[in-house]
């Protein structure tokens, strides 16, 4: 995929921290952090963080995040509910790959790359089914594996990828201790990922699912209301 990127500031924290931090969990193949023996792990990762209204931030407010990992040394994760203009049979074109007709994911040349985050936004991030094992991969969960290696989408582009997956351009990254002190200012409600909502749920309908697992109706929460 593309070279690693520089982050974009923004009045949010998220894009302070480089992703990079992460890539040594990341890089090696289908891996997780070792939760066993970090007695001080968070428990964030395979969550949704999702903005509340006092989220004013162009990038962030209004969006739905599924974290990747989230340790004493921060956190990563991908926006699931920002679409770019880019269609992934765009995409596969320019990185040079013929993307075949699969039948068992007839929509997927017209799907959209989603905006995954303010940092390396030159760099792909793909979240989809675990299954075969590629150059660039982490476990996150028992249904969702996070690649930013190519051989995921040339896999794709042959009809031998994963059926289940979602691609975004960047990724949100946190340093230690800032996405816990933008929980505590009420900036996000915490829930953990269904995986229904990444990869079956219209775009569009993301933010008020996530919101429907903690039995929130949107309409009704302010910027006074507390984390879950």
């Amino acid at each position: 995929m593309a070279k690693q990127g520089k982050s974009h500031s923004t009045s949010s924290s998220a894009s302070d921290a480089d992703a990079s931090d992460f890539s040594s969990s990341a890089s090696h193949k289908g891996t997780t952090s070792d939760t066993a023996t970090d007695t001080h792990r968070l428990q964030l990762t395979d969550h949704f963080l999702i903005a509340m209204p006092s989220m004013l931030d162009p990038v962030f407010g209004g969006t739905v995040v599924y974290i990747c990992e989230h340790h004493v040394g921060g956190a990563l994760g991908v926006i699931i509910n920002r679409p770019t203009d880019m269609t992934m049979d765009v995409l596969f074109e320019r990185l040079e790959l013929s993307l075949e007709i699969n039948p068992h994911v007839p929509l997927l040349p017209r799907a959209p790359v989603m905006f995954g985050g303010p940092v390396q936004v030159e760099r792909g991030f793909v979240l989809h089914a675990p299954g075969a094992t590629y150059n660039s991969s982490l476990t996150v969960s028992d249904e969702i594996s996070l690649t930013t290696s190519r051989d995921v989408l040339e896999a794709v582009a042959s009809g031998q990828g994963p059926q289940r997956l979602l691609v975004t351009l960047g990724c949100a990254g946190w340093s230690a201790g800032q996405l816990e002190e933008e929980i505590l200012r009420n900036g996000w409600l915490t829930v953990r990922a269904d995986p229904a909502i990444i990869f079956e749920t219209p775009i569009e309908s993301r933010f008020v699912a996530a919101m429907n697992l903690l039995g929130i109706d949107p309409n009704r929460l302010t910027g006074e209301a507390g984390h879950a």
